[in-house]
């Protein structure tokens, strides 16, 4: 072989691998920054949950509300005829 290709072997070789350790340390970089915005996104998405629970008790509990203030002022209104007559 010649020393011309043998060198370009050589050259072509530490190439290779010079490319292999740049694209495996690039693959890394981007996983971690994958893994930190899937715990980032986890940690909104349970925040959310958790809001729509609170609304959702909220919803629950509010017709109650309405239909004891209902009976709160018919009870007045009651009370303010009574105290007319």
């Amino acid at each position: 072989m010649s020393d011309a290709v043998l060198s370009a072997l050589i050259t072509g070789g530490l190439a290779l691998i010079g490319v292999v350790l740049t694209v495996r340390a690039s693959n890394n970089k981007i996983q971690r920054q994958i893994e930190i915005s899937q715990a980032v996104t986890n940690t909104k998405v349970e925040e959310l949950t958790r809001e729509v629970r609170i609304h959702n008790n909220f919803a629950q509990r509010v017709p109650v509300l309405e239909e004891k203030v209902a009976v709160a002022n018919h009870r007045i209104k009651d009370l303010e005829s009574k105290v007319e007559k």
